[in-house]
Order: structure tokens, then C-alpha cells, then sequence
């Protein structure tokens, strides 16, 4: 039997702004719809920041994320992953407030301090819909995102052995990989991993086919049988490198927080353009997209009915 590829949809992020795209959500409403049609789509997994309805600005705020978070559960099974990055301008405590609050089946976890260089973006702008988009772009330029040890010793504690949440280890450099393989020999995290290689953002490393193979078989050497991984490209490099994952034995992942488009110069329409279209390659490669609950048992989840929402 073919094996099944899990799809995640990371829905509206805090990168882009709405300046980028008219398409991009930033009020519960929108969001719940998006993520909602994203999971009608083939995704199985909606990977969820929050932003402030009156602007798009990034949010943490835990009322941003319960204007959504039941609608998106009732009217869907799918895993509901809760970002901890949150932004490079948030405090930890406040990164982790959504997600202590929801206690959900999953969360993302940025493995390490890092830049992330968002500021790039700005250069292709002249003028904006709010004031705060250039300034935060900008402010990437001098602020980092910190993940100390101490930090991720937190968010594993707080969040996995109290609330029994798994994570999508983000690991945007091999330095990552490698601090994950410490914690899983330290037994700080345990089997099975979910690991997001995560390509083209500056300050990690680049979007190429040889830096995805090189990440595999770091993970291959220092994780063995212990991961199943995902693949995240940013940009234009979204749908080719999580093709070329796919066909490595890999899970995808797509959605407006990684890349507004849907072909080159072509903004998509919505979260679910960019699933569908990642499900009809899965599918001419003859690989099955999961359900829910095939990633639930998959990753070993705890299951809609132990959320807090």
C-alpha cells in the first residue's frame, strides 16, 4: 500500500503583511475560513499564528487565537499546531502564551537562536497599508530570534511533559538538527520526532536540493529511526522542494505564512490553492494524503478531545 504523506498549512504566519497580499488572513473570520477550506483541501495539519484584526500586526494575544480556535475545531478534525515563534519582537512568555492557554496537540518549536531576516521583503514596496509593516521588516535587521537552551528546555517542559503537546521541530540549519539530537540523547524530547526542515529563510540555510539532501542525511545520522521529517521552502521554492522531499520519503508542508504565490508572479487566491496543488503532485507521484488521524496516530497526538478549546 502506498504511504501516506501528512500536509500541514501554516495559514498566515508573521512574516508577510497585508500590504503583500490582499489575500493573506488576518481576522479570526478569515483565518477560520482559511484554515477550515486548507483542511478540506488535503491538509491535515493547520499550523496557526494569530494577528490583530484591526491591522494584521503579529499577535500573541490568547483572545486573538479562541476567536478562531473553536470554529476551526468544530467545523474540522484537524490537527490544530499552535505556534511558539510567534515573532522575533515577542518576549517568550508572551510566545507562549497562546499555546499555554489552548493547550493543543502540537506546537512548533524553532530549534535555536537565530537572525531571520525578513527585512528583504520591504526592499519590493513603496507604499504601505499600515506603518507598522516596514517598521517590523526593518527592526530584523538588529533582533534576533532567541531560543536559548534554557529556552527550549521551557517550552518542552511547559508545554510537552505538562500539557502533553508534541512539536514540529523547526530546524532552519543542520546546528539545529544537531542541538535536537542532544536533547533527544538527554532524554529532553522522545521518539517519534516530527522535524520541519525549513529552507530559504536569511540568517538560515539557503532553499537548494543539495542543502535538503544534506539536511536528510544529517538527520539519517543523528536522529536514525527515531523522525519522520517535513519540508517547508519558502518563496518560490515551496512547491519544488516539498516535491523533492515528498519523493524522499518526506511530509510537506505550504500555506501564505511561507509563500504568497501560487506560480511564478502569481499571488494564490487562498491557503487552500497552494494544498491543492501540493495534493494533485503527491498524487501523480502515486503517494496518499493522510487524514487527521492518520498523523494523529502517525506522530503519537493526544487527541482533539484533550485540547482546551
Amino acid at each position: 500500500m502506498p504511504r501516506k504523506v501528512i500536509i500541514t498549512c501554516a495559514v498566515t504566519g508573521s512574516i508577510h503583511t497585508p500590504t503583500m497580499s490582499p489575500h493573506l488572513p488576518f481576522t479570526p473570520e478569515d483565518i477560520a475560513r482559511e484554515s477550515i477550506e486548507a483542511a478540506a483541501a488535503g491538509a491535515a495539519i493547520i499550523h496557526l499564528h494569530a494577528r490583530n484584526p484591526d491591522d494584521g500586526r503579529p499577535s500573541a494575544d490568547p483572545a486573538h487565537f479562541r476567536a478562531f480556535l473553536p470554529v476551526i475545531k468544530e467545523a474540522c478534525d484537524a490537527v490544530l499546531n499552535i505556534s511558539t515563534g510567534g515573532s522575533s519582537l515577542m518576549t517568550l512568555d508572551q510566545r507562549l502564551a497562546p499555546a499555554r492557554d489552548a493547550q493543543p496537540e502540537m506546537c512548533s518549536l524553532n530549534m535555536g537562536t537565530m537572525n531571520f531576516g525578513i527585512f528583504p521583503l520591504a526592499e519590493r514596496y513603496s507604499e504601505w497599508k499600515y506603518e507598522w509593516e516596514p517598521r517590523l521588516l526593518d527592526a530584523t535587521r538588529r533582533v534576533p530570534f532567541t531560543n536559548t537552551f534554557d529556552d527550549l528546555e521551557t517550552i518542552l517542559a511547559d508545554l510537552g511533559d505538562d500539557k502533553g503537546a508534541r512539536f514540529e521541530f523547526e530546524c532552519y540549519d543542520v546546528g539545529h538538527v544537531e542541538t535536537l539530537a542532544w536533547l533527544l540523547r538527554k532524554g529532553k524530547v522522545r521518539a517519534p520526532l516530527y522535524v520541519q526542515f525549513v529552507f530559504g529563510v536569511l540568517g538560515g540555510i539557503g532553499a537548494s536540493p543539495e542543502n535538503l539532501a544534506m539536511m536528510k542525511a544529517t538527520a539519517d545520522r543523528l536522529l536514525g529511526d527515531s523522525y519522520f521529517f517535513s519540508v517547508l521552502g519558502a518563496g518560490s521554492s515551496q512547491i519544488p522542494l516539498a516535491t523533492m522531499g515528498a519523493i524522499l520519503g518526506g511530509n510537506v508542508r505550504v500555506g501564505l505564512e511561507d509563500s504568497l504565490t501560487i506560480g511564478p508572479g502569481q499571488l494564490a487566491a487562498g491557503n487552500a490553492d497552494q494544498v491543492h496543488k501540493i495534493r494533485r503532485i503527491l498524487e501523480e507521484l502515486g503517494l496518499e494524503v493522510a487524514t487527521p488521524d492518520e498523523a494523529r496516530a502517525t506522530l503519537g497526538l493526544k487527541g482533539q478531545d484533550r485540547v482546551a478549546f
